[in-house]
C-alpha cells in the first residue's frame, strides 16, 4: 500500500500467491496500514486486475469489508503508482548488491523504510518526484494511444481506459 503520506506494510510473500494468500495479506494489513498512514474516511484501494485480484471471493472480502475499490477496466495499461515505487525499490535494492535472501529480505525492509512518512517536507519531495514518474507513465500512455487523460473527455474513465486494450505497456525486468 502506498499513500500521500507513506508507505504501508512491507510483506515478504515466501510462495506462488493464491487469492486466499491476497485475502489473507490484505485482512492483516491493509487496514492496519491505513491506521497507522491516519488516512480518513473515503479512501480508495487500487488494485490492478490479476486474476487474485479480481477473483469473486476477493471482490466479496473487500464488499463485506467495505473497502472502495477503483474499477479498472480489464486489459488495460497498469497506471497504477505503485509501480514507480516499485521500480524505485528494486534499483536501491540492486546497488546494494544483496549476495542471498536473507539480505535482499534485509535490504529491501531497510529501503522501504527508508521511504518518507513522517516530515512534511521530506513527503513532498517524494509525493512530487513519484507523480513526476507517474505522469511521464501516464503521458507515454497518451503518445501510444492519441488520448489525453487530463483534460475532458466525454467518455467515461472506464470507455477512455477500455480504448487501451491493445496497448502494451510492459516494464523491463531488468
Amino acid at each position: 500500500m502506498i499513500t500521500r503520506t507513506g508507505p504501508g506494510r512491507l510483506i515478504r510473500v515466501k510462495e506462488r500467491m493464491n487469492g486466499a494468500m491476497y485475502r489473507e495479506i490484505l485482512s492483516d494489513n491493509l487496514l492496519p496500514s491505513a491506521r497507522a498512514l491516519k488516512m480518513k474516511r473515503g479512501w480508495v484501494f487500487q488494485h490492478d486486475n490479476d486474476p487474485k485480484h479480481t477473483a469473486r471471493a476477493t471482490k466479496e472480502w473487500l464488499r463485506k469489508k467495505h473497502f472502495k475499490v477503483l474499477e479498472w477496466p480489464s486489459q488495460s495499461p497498469d497506471l497504477n503508482p505503485i509501480k514507480n515505487l516499485w521500480r524505485e525499490l528494486k534499483v536501491r535494492v540492486a546497488q546494494r548488491q544483496p549476495q542471498n535472501i536473507t539480505a535482499l529480505e534485509e535490504i529491501c525492509m531497510e529501503e522501504w523504510a527508508k521511504i518518507p512518512a513522517t516530515s512534511a517536507e521530506e513527503e513532498s519531495q517524494w509525493v512530487e518526484e513519484l507523480l513526476q514518474l507517474h505522469t511521464a507513465r501516464v503521458r507515454d500512455v497518451e503518445i501510444l494511444t492519441g488520448l489525453d487523460l487530463y483534460r475532458s473527455t466525454n467518455l467515461t474513465l472506464t470507455s477512455t481506459l477500455s480504448l487501451k486494450t491493445y496497448l502494451h505497456t510492459f516494464e523491463s525486468d531488468d
